[in-house]
């Protein structure tokens, strides 16, 4: 099980749009929106890193108004 925290910045005015593409998700398991340098904050529930990062490459940064991601990964201890 990977678990991966994705900020994202979105273009102007389509913060909305962003969001609700991205609830659509199903690995998305929670979704908040953000004050500050990043718009949304996306909490991602993935199989593996190599999911993990398929889903942010292939998916999320694909979603028109998706301009920047920076994702952090948790690991347990």
């Amino acid at each position: 099980m990977a678990i991966g925290f994705v900020l994202i910045r979105t273009a102007p005015g389509k913060e909305r749009d962003v969001y609700e593409s991205l609830m659509k998700i199903k690995s998305i398991v929670e979704m908040h929106p953000l004050f500050g340098e990043y718009d949304l904050l996306a909490k991602i529930s993935a199989e593996d890193f190599q999911q993990l990062g398929e889903i942010i490459v292939d998916t999320i940064r694909t979603v028109p108004g998706v301009l920047e991601t920076k994702t952090f990964t948790s690991v347990k201890l």
